[in-house]
């Protein structure tokens, strides 16, 4: 069966992708070398928060095929029942919409765009 968006939910598709984004931090933190899991753990959160993920997600937009461009849309675009207090309703559908395309890349196979994408998303936090 080909992968398509509509193969899936898009709440899956962001579950899977939550978890995609999460692994690519804690690889780029480890080669960065950090060893501490206190450590670990704090720099990782300046990556996964909702605000975070916004920020990065407008660094990679203008990147987006066409199809990769929808797929963020859709999971922007998913109803949201419960938003966190730390982040704007609108910092939270743009995370969500993040998390949705990084899980359909996977699906993909597309570990290279993944990876592609994450670096130009975390640009300037990388820098710190």
């Amino acid at each position: 069966m080909s992968i398509t968006p509509n193969n899936y939910s898009t709440a899956a598709l962001a579950y899977l992708g939550d978890s995609v984004i999460e692994l690519c931090v804690r690889e780029h933190l480890v080669r960065a070398g950090l060893s501490s899991s206190a450590r670990l753990n704090a720099e990782a959160l300046e990556y996964v928060k909702a605000s975070k993920q916004a920020a990065a997600m407008k660094n990679i937009l203008p990147l987006l095929t066409e199809d990769e461009e929808a797929v963020f849309r859709r999971g922007r675009n998913m109803g949201h029942t419960n938003t966190p207090k730390s982040a704007t309703v609108s910092e939270y559908r743009a995370a969500t919409g993040m998390e949705t395309l990084f899980g359909y890349l996977h699906l993909c196979g597309k570990n290279e765009r993944i990876a592609e994408l994450f670096a130009v998303a975390y640009k300037t936090t990388e820098n710190n």
